[in-house]
């Protein structure tokens, strides 16, 4: 199987430090790296892992679901700040 596909790739910063990586068109998917770069290398073996292991399956490979648009929302609560992602 060759064929090329592009997918969203979310990076969330972890608290010990490091990346936690989501792919939303491919839920299963959560790994992480300590720097950018090996998150990315992460969520691409994982992308590919996961795209045979359907193919191999029979199951359907889903296209991109994107992330259409991002906002960062700062809310005071109280004495303290809370961020949010939406």
């Amino acid at each position: 199987m060759s064929a090329s596909r592009t997918y969203t790739v979310i990076l969330e910063p972890a608290e010990e430090g490091g990346y936690i990586v989501h792919v939303p068109a491919l839920p299963e998917i959560v790994t992480e790296g300590d720097t950018e770069a090996e998150a990315l290398a992460m969520a691409k073996d994982a992308i590919e892992l996961v795209v045979e292991s359907r193919h191999e399956r029979g199951e359907p490979i889903p296209d991109d679901i994107g992330v259409p648009l991002v906002h960062k929302l700062t809310v005071a609560v109280a004495a303290w700040e809370f961020r949010a992602l939406l």
